[in-house]
């Protein structure tokens, strides 16, 4: 489904991505690891065109995106949520996931304007699909709570209800257990599991490595914005340049 190769990025004449490649594959879970400063959520922005690669390729089903404006590559089907949480704390938990299909909604001012009985139709399913989201995510009792009232797990919750809302292509996952405690980091990797199984492709970044060899189908290693391993977990837990460089740092980290 995505394709990247030779991706790379500068800040400031510093590299933070170098020759990066490697493939996803249609209804797996990649996870991408290393530690801090590794260049992990760069990679992400540059998936999602929140940032643009300064060379390679990023390919989805052979369309080049990475010179794409994000809102283009959400409408492509390319989902995400965030290292640090970005809901809308005064509006409801409904209305933050209705903000996820953005791309499915109608596009013409005109009959918006009019309030066409086509555009109240979709609006009921838009609703609806919302609703089925949040079911999936264990939020169907706080619909109308606001944000802002929610514990940080289900916030969590509520922006993974949003990327995947949409049914989109891929999801990006940026860190999405970190600073959950072991109950709601279960809860995740449920919802994870589930989503897989329901045949969403995804790439995780996430320094929780029970997580990552619980649900991972291939795991890609970066250093210092090198991809160094790229394989099944059981491949990469036993790769020595990944035991030597990561695995022991990244569990303390954990």
């Amino acid at each position: 489904m995505l394709e990247l190769k030779g991706v790379g990025k500068w800040y400031g004449g510093l590299p933070a991505l170098q020759d990066v490649s490697f493939r996803l594959e249609t209804g797996r879970v990649t996870a991408l690891i290393g530690p801090n400063g590794a260049g992990k959520s760069t990679l992400i922005n540059c998936i999602s065109g929140v940032d643009q690669a300064g060379e390679g390729r990023i390919r989805l089903d052979g369309q080049s995106i990475e010179m794409l404006p994000a809102h283009t590559i959400a409408a492509l089907g390319i989902a995400r949520t965030f290292q640090n949480l970005k809901l809308f704390a005064r509006l409801s938990v409904l209305d933050n996931v209705l903000v996820g299909l953005t791309v499915a909604a109608e596009r013409s001012f005109a009959r918006s304007m009019l309030r066409l009985p086509a555009l109240r139709h979709q609006e009921r399913q838009l609703r609806l699909r919302a609703l089925e989201a949040l079911d999936d995510f264990g939020l169907a009792d706080k619909v109308g709570w606001p944000a802002a009232a929610l514990s940080y797990g289900e916030k969590k919750r509520v922006e993974m209800a949003r990327a995947f809302v949409s049914s989109p292509r891929l999801v990006l996952l940026d860190e999405p257990v970190a600073g959950l405690n072991n109950e709601e980091t279960a809860h995740i990797a449920r919802h994870i599991r589930q989503q897989r199984h329901a045949g969403h492709t995804m790439l995780l970044v996430e320094h929780d490595m029970e997580l990552v060899m619980d649900v991972a189908d291939q795991v890609v290693v970066l250093d210092s914005g090198r991809c160094i391993a790229c394989g099944s977990p059981a491949a990469v837990r036993s790769n020595p340049l990944v035991l030597e460089a990561y695995l022991g740092s990244m569990e303390a980290t954990a």
